[in-house]
């Protein structure tokens, strides 16, 4: 018996060992570049440069707003339950292929055994690592961004 209390023990130990160590962890803060050293001249004159000349303008409406919109059908302000459940009821009777109101194994799989039996080439009933690769989900390519370098920071030549 003193042997499950032993271990139990133990355990706990560990446990709140490992919390400590987790918790100990703490990630710096990132180091931010230097900041020129401007005159107040400069500085003033920097500030006025870096501001627009016209403010944008907020979009009429959200991306929240945009959505309810497209929920309610009748206009009210209200989204019902029917109203609510159009689109789930749309993607189910594009899946009831036959229209019975019910979904088969067969109506439910269909997107995914059209897609294997496109991907066995050979009609062998099982696809090979080549077959298997032609399945794999087209990714979208990510957008690359390309930030120009930093500008130098002006040396202040009094110092």
């Amino acid at each position: 018996m003193w042997r499950y209390v032993a271990g139990a023990a133990a355990a706990l130990l560990m446990v709140a060992a490992g919390l400590v160590l987790f918790n100990a962890r703490a990630k710096p803060d990132p180091l931010l570049p230097p900041q020129p050293i401007l005159r107040p001249q400069a500085a003033v004159a920097e500030a006025q440069d870096a501001l627009p000349d016209t403010v944008a303008e907020a979009p009429a409406r959200t991306r929240e707003q945009k959505r309810f919109d497209r929920y309610d059908k009748d206009r009210d302000g209200r989204v019902t339950r029917e109203e609510y459940l159009v689109q789930r009821r749309k993607a189910f009777a594009k899946l009831d292929k036959n229209g019975d109101g019910r979904l088969s194994f067969d109506e439910w799989a269909d997107k995914t055994i059209t897609k294997f039996t496109t991907a066995d080439a050979d009609k062998s009933g099982a696809m090979s690592r080549q077959e298997f690769a032609t399945t794999a989900p087209k990714r979208k390519a990510k957008a690359r961004v390309n930030c120009p370098p930093p500008a130098a920071a002006p040396r202040d030549e009094d110092s």
